[in-house]
């Protein structure tokens, strides 16, 4: 018996749907897709909940000095001539940062290779470039995802079926996060 389903495909595009199926999952939090399919992505999305709900408290606070461009009432950079040219001016700041601990850091960095980026266009400004924002969807498995699964122990996922589908009478199911 074979440890996953082929789905009908290579192994390259397998890998690839699964990795695009489950980025929209945890974006999103559910997707209508078929029960083979589902049952694939299932294993793959409570893998990655799962490291998270682990390593969710396993980094240090660190304080470092950064240099901040300062800017000016309307939101640009002050420049001042130094020797002729235009320079920029910066101050330093205290900012404190989160630093992973390296099983967190591992961790993360597992995600990074299932995950693809996700980039979210505002409703407002659709087809405009610059308003995109990236998701860092990591971070939002490290903090909003694995707090809210912090006391469960599995089962982060629910698999309802919805009914077949009218052109190839496959069974289509809805999988949610809980």
């Amino acid at each position: 018996m074979a440890k996953y389903r082929k789905l009908g495909r290579t192994s390259s595009q397998r890998k690839a749907l699964i990795r695009n199926q489950v980025t929209a999952l945890l974006h999103n939090g559910k997707i209508v897709t078929t029960e083979a399919k589902a049952k694939e992505i299932r294993k793959v999305a409570e893998g990655l909940i799962a490291m998270a709900v682990r390593e969710k408290d396993n980094f240090e606070e660190v304080t470092v000095k950064a240099k901040v461009a300062r800017k000016d009432k309307d939101g640009k950079r002050v420049k001042e001539v130094v020797d002729g040219k235009k320079v920029t001016v910066y101050d330093e700041v205290d900012k404190t940062i989160k630093k992973d601990m390296p099983s967190r850091l591992h961790a993360r960095r597992e995600m990074l290779k299932v995950l693809y980026p996700v980039k979210e266009v505002p409703a407002a400004a659709a087809g405009k470039k610059r308003n995109t924002k990236d998701v860092d969807l990591v971070d939002k498995l490290f903090s909003d995802v694995a707090s809210k699964y912090a006391d469960r122990n599995g089962g982060y996922t629910r698999i309802v079926k919805i009914g077949q589908r009218k052109g190839d009478a496959a069974m289509e199911v809805l999988i949610e996060l809980v």
